[in-house]
């Protein structure tokens, strides 16, 4: 069921926001992102305007503060009911108010309010949070900010009318956006991308530490922002200590210094040669009507199911033999391919994979959470670890249920999430991961969604780590509290975030030392980061922020799952928490009120909702009778006169005829995706050689020689189809490989297709 309560509103008068302006600093890994939003009330009446729009999950807001005329009003954080009704006396009174506060249902939606705007008057709205920024598979790092607010899904039943959102197409949104970004580093930074026009990247220093960046003009309104930053020798583990607050008192997580260790676990090559041949593979793929969008704005690119079916293809085409696996697809109800997950064979591959074609996005809403428990109620099988994929554009309303049922369930499956298109959850998706203990990827812009998928299956595939442990190593007068949640999994070359608080005072040159324990595949392992308890400068409460944040969160969690259970005081701490370090928190909220201005404002108080960009054409309509706007959303589908169906990839071509053993079949089939007639691939197989070894060596010479840049997408399938064949034993391998080599006009050597 779609929530559409908060599109009635839309009139014909005068949007009051005017302009939008972002400023980003990137220190590492860290963002603090500054937004001004420009409002001007143009309407002969006192006006109150709503705001809804995303952020990122994991951001900490942290300031907040609204401009009039010459006046400088600076919010507070308060317990959100009492914000409420200071809001509203405030409106009540005539007083000028603004209220800041996160939704009850997911973290990254906040609703601003700005409350008895004078006629003819201006107002400027200043808010700042801080993040971390997420590692990409290829290193990058991730900044996101949201401009495109999707329809949110409730489930079934939901009293929760949730935010009121007020959305309208793209091009009609009102309003501008700048952006620029600042970005530092103690190494050099190699390049910044992003799926929107940039100007050129300015260094401003020789060792290219520090350079800014901006968006090029003429910026429409239509996309989420993303940069992704890059910086050289980026996987080494640092551990940066700020000073507490001087007005705080000591003792407490603002008066204390707060460490951020950042360690990027390296596994020995031995262990991670070694790929698993087992597991539970349950894949749960979003058919919902706006999986049919396309992955971007363009309309030349593929949607975002039919990039989910190609995938799906490879994924079943990498999975090794011994395992069991089972395909879901969800919207407003859900289907799967078998009752229970099955033994991966060539039969229910090619059963599958029937399905799997015929795959459309036409189920309706996006209603996550009942599949998610029918697949927890599903026996485990034994010895075969449950690995869920789970593939969604994030429009769901009720995320801090899901993801509550993922961390419920955590202890029996590992959950690999991906966010497709604009405006996909970052809460959710980065929140099913967290909890489910996996990873999480986001497919924007000109993505391929297949290479990010395959490598979180070899993240999956990867031997499992346990025995995770974190201990300290510190001078005897300084002790550690732990404000992160237990590391629950590590894979290799990812980063995991630890924040600490450190009570106690030392001398300036003492260091510290922080070691992570674990066991991989039966071997104990560890990682170690030694770093000065010396304060960094400049740093400002940035790390402090954070390290309130993540305790916000798991707090949070907590009250969740103890509803009922206990007497409040979870909650006391989280608002104590919040109100002390000025942070956000779900219950609590920012409340600023124009205590100065002596002239009560006159006159009814019009309230306006302001629109948020969304891909989906809105239709309203007018009932006379009983004055009521209506929103609908249609699909309009015009087909072509003569719809021609696109050439299909070749590499998918030839990994579509690969059987689940590994190997290929000699056929015309295959002759064909590699550009070679059947008899020539016939007349030029060695005499001895026997006939699927044959197809299988001229497939991978095929991959390595041609489609080495999406290398990401076809390594396990190869990696199985070398396996098959060195299980072979064929006495003609090199002899192949040759014919092979002058068949496609290549030179790949034999080594090089792991033979």
């Amino acid at each position: 069921m779609i929530n559409r309560c908060g599109l009635l509103t839309l009139q014909k008068e005068p949007v009051p926001l005017k302009s939008i302006e972002v400023e980003l600093e990137v220190r590492d890994h860290v963002a603090t992102v500054v937004s001004t939003l420009n409002y001007e009330n143009k309407e002969d009446k006192p006006l109150e305007a709503v705001f809804v729009f995303p952020l990122p999950g994991d951001a900490a807001v942290c300031h907040f503060s609204a401009k009039i005329g010459q006046t400088q009003i600076v919010a507070e954080v308060k317990e959100k009911q009492k914000a409420h009704e200071e809001y509203d006396d405030a409106l009540s009174s005539g007083q000028q108010a603004f209220l800041l506060e996160e939704s009850d249902r997911s973290p990254d939606i906040f609703s601003l309010s700005v409350g008895s705007l004078p006629p003819g008057e201006s107002a400027s709205i200043r808010l700042e949070y801080v993040t971390e920024l997420a590692v990409q598979a290829d290193d990058g790092l991730r900044f996101c900010l949201p401009a495109v607010l999707n329809p949110r899904y409730q489930p079934q039943g939901s009293e929760d009318a949730g935010v009121q959102v007020t959305s309208v197409p793209a091009s009609l949104v009102p309003y501008s956006l700048s952006f620029s970004a600042r970005v530092s580093s103690p190494r050099p930074i190699s390049k910044v991308e992003s799926n929107c026009s940039l100007d050129p990247l300015q260094y401003l220093n020789t060792d290219q530490t520090q350079a800014t960046v901006k968006l090029a003009a003429g910026h429409k309104f239509d996309r989420d922002v993303e940069l992704l930053i890059y910086y050289k020798d980026a996987h080494q583990p640092t551990a940066v200590v700020e000073a507490g607050q001087a007005s705080a008192e000591p003792g407490s997580l603002m008066g204390d210094p707060v460490v951020m260790v950042s360690l990027y676990p390296e596994f020995p090559q031995s262990v991670m040669s070694s790929m698993a041949s087992c597991g539970e593979f349950v894949f749960l793929m979003d058919r919902s009507g706006s999986m049919g969008y396309h992955i971007t704005n363009s309309m030349q690119q593929e949607t975002r199911i039919s990039s989910a079916r190609d995938t799906l293809l490879l994924l079943l085409k990498s999975l090794p033999m011994g395992c069991y696996f089972n395909i879901y697809s969800f919207g407003s109800g859900y289907e799967h391919i078998f009752p229970k997950s099955v033994e991966y064979s060539q039969q229910t591959m090619e059963e599958a994979l029937k399905t799997v074609e015929q795959m459309e996005a036409n189920l309706g809403g996006t209603e996550i959470l009942q599949p998610l428990k029918h697949i927890y109620s599903q026996p485990c099988i034994p010895s075969q670890p449950r690995q869920l994929f789970v593939f969604t554009d994030g429009e769901v309303g009720n995320t801090k249920e899901v993801i509550d049922l993922v961390k419920k369930n955590s202890g029996s499956h590992r959950c690999f999430s991906f966010g497709i298109g604009e405006g996909a959850s970052s809460a959710l998706i980065n929140g099913m991961a967290k909890e489910g203990g996996g990873h999480a990827q986001f497919i924007t812009g000109t993505d391929r969604m297949q290479a990010k998928v395959m490598q979180s299956l070899r993240f999956a595939l990867q031997p499992a780590v346990v025995d995770i442990s974190v201990t300290w190593d510190l001078p005897k007068e300084v002790s550690v509290t732990v404000l992160s949640p237990p590391i629950k999994t590590l894979f290799q070359g990812q980063r995991s975030l630890i924040y600490a608080q450190l009570t106690g005072q030392s001398s300036e040159a003492a260091e510290g030392c922080v070691t992570v324990k674990y066991s991989l595949a039966g071997h104990p392992s560890e990682n170690q980061l030694h770093f000065s308890l010396s304060p960094a400068e400049d740093t400002g409460l940035t790390v402090h922020r954070l390290g309130a944040r993540t305790l916000i969160r798991s707090l949070e969690m907590d009250e969740r799952e103890s509803r009922g259970q206990q007497d409040g005081g979870v909650k006391e701490k989280v608002v104590k928490l919040s109100v002390q370090s000025g942070v956000s928190s779900s219950f609590t909220a920012f409340i600023a009120v124009n205590k100065d201005n002596s002239e009560v404002i006159q006159g009814p108080l019009v309230r306006r909702n302001i629109p948020t960009p969304s891909p989906t054409i809105l239709l309203y309509i007018y009932n006379e009778r009983c004055s009521l706007f209506y929103s609908c959303y249609f699909i309009f589908v015009f087909p072509d006169a003569a719809p021609k169906q696109p050439p299909r990839d070749p590499l998918l071509h030839l990994v579509s005829l690969q059987e689940a053993s590994g190997c290929w079949l000699l056929d015309p089939a295959l002759a064909t995706a590699l550009g070679k007639t059947n008899e020539e691939v016939e007349k030029s197989k060695p005499e001895k050689a026997n006939s699927e070894v044959w197809a299988t060596i001229l497939a991978l010479i095929w991959l390595h020689a041609f489609k080495m840049d999406a290398k990401d997408e076809w390594e396990l399938l190869a990696m199985k189809a070398a396996s098959w064949l060195r299980a072979q034993n064929a006495p003609c391998v090199t002899e192949c490989v040759d014919a092979g080599n002058v068949l496609l006009c290549c030179s790949v050597r034999k080594e090089a297709l792991g033979l």
